[in-house]
């Protein structure tokens, strides 16, 4: 099964207001939040689905969600009593009235996948007219990979392999921004090649590994006035229909119009351009439609797709991403959204502050700031708290 983000129907709702008196000040933590704040007015409003009141608001879920992957929290139990025990989670980061097990796991299996949709489609479109653009000249680039995530046994809906549970995350990355842009969830063996045209939109251009070649697919995002830069296998049979010069010095040892593929059984029925070219003893092969490009061009297009593993390695090992805190596929794909919403945050930030990209240093900084706040906010609490048991002391000396 395929978990889509959810289309939006146009609907007449209620404008979203944020009310900044309904918590506690928190400076460091509410400056990287306020860009979702910002993205959640019109808002699909988030309804209860039975006759019990809402336990948890959706920017208390999201408030939630965002603290767990930037606190680095390793289960949800782990959030849940730090929601519970830390004064400053309780205070900033909690619903007014806490919040239970059971309704934490209602609210993020059940509800919120369609506003987390929109609160992610608005941030990175916030993201992008922000953050410098890095590649002008070679468009709009889109790098398009798949990530596993380990599963349990009892998310029977994640078939991998026996014994084996897995998900996958299906990602259409920013290349001259460095931000996710569109995000799909599979089982562990959901096909990757499908998701290419539902990520691209015409005169964009894919960035793809040997994975996704498809000679079929080649023809079909021609026809949808799609662009892609794909790394194809080395045995392909190659038709060449005309040869370009390439220059003696260069990396490039083949530029041509060819046809991909047996004639009659897996050939391509629209020639595309092949590059061919050497990096330090490894060979590639790259097919592609972009003829406004040198071959040059056309490489270095192909060597920026590494930035989306960087992507997906930094996001699993400094935010926590998959440390699952949902089994159901609609509460995974709340998770997940909300991982790629705290990047978002994340590069906001970073680019505000410093004019750089995402890095632990600077997030490190960050969570240094915010545990500084927490601890000012433990110490008024405490002092204040003194300062009424010293008025009730003198109230009953005085009587």
């Amino acid at each position: 099964m395929i978990c889509n983000l959810p289309i939006y129907q146009e609907v007449t709702i209620m404008p979203y207001t944020f009310n900044p008196q309904n918590k506690h000040q928190a400076p460091s933590f509410d400056e990287v939040f306020q860009p979702a704040t910002n993205a959640m007015i019109g808002m699909p409003p988030l309804e209860t689905r039975g006759n019990r009141p809402l336990q948890m608001n959706f920017e208390d879920q999201l408030r939630a969600l965002v603290f767990f992957h930037l606190e680095e929290h390793t289960s949800a139990q782990h959030l849940l009593q730090v929601l519970r025990e830390d004064e400053f989670a309780r205070e900033v980061i909690a619903p007014k009235a806490g919040i239970k097990k059971s309704s934490f796991s209602e609210a993020i299996n059940c509800r919120g996948l369609e506003q987390c949709a929109y609160v992610f489609d608005k941030l990175q479109k916030q993201a992008a007219s922000i953050l410098p653009t890095q590649h002008p000249e070679l468009g709009d680039l889109v790098g398009i990979d798949g990530s596993l995530l380990a599963a349990v046994l009892s998310m029977q809906w994640a078939d991998y392999k026996k014994g084996v549970k897995k998900a996958k995350v299906h990602v259409g990355f920013d290349l001259n921004h460095s931000i996710p842009r569109k995000m799909f969830l599979t089982h562990g063996n959901g096909a990757e090649r499908s998701f290419v045209s539902q990520i691209l939109s015409p005169g964009q251009t894919g960035v793809m590994d040997r994975g996704y070649q498809c000679h079929k697919c080649f023809d079909r995002w021609q026809e949808e006035h799609k662009f892609f830069v794909c790394r194809i296998k080395a045995n392909t049979k190659k038709t060449c229909i005309k040869a370009h010069e390439v220059k003696p010095d260069s990396i490039i040892f083949y530029d041509a119009l060819v046809l991909l593929g047996t004639p009659g059984v897996t050939q391509t029925e629209k020639p595309l351009r092949l590059v061919g070219y050497r990096v330090e003893g490894t060979t590639y092969w790259v097919a592609t439609n972009r003829y406004d490009l040198s071959a040059e061009q056309i490489a270095f297009i192909f060597k920026l797709r590494w930035d989306i593993e960087e992507f997906f390695a930094w996001w699993k090992r400094h935010l926590k991403v998959y440390h699952l805190i949902a089994r159901s596929e609609y509460g995974l794909m709340v998770q997940i959204l909300a991982g790629l919403i705290t990047y978002l945050l994340l590069a906001i930030y970073c680019h505000r502050h410093y004019h750089e990209k995402v890095s632990i240093k600077r997030v490190r900084e960050l969570r240094i700031k915010i545990q500084n706040e927490a601890r000012k906010l433990a110490s008024n609490a405490e002092a204040l708290k003194n300062v009424k048991e010293q008025q009730a002391w003198y109230a009953y000396a005085n009587t």
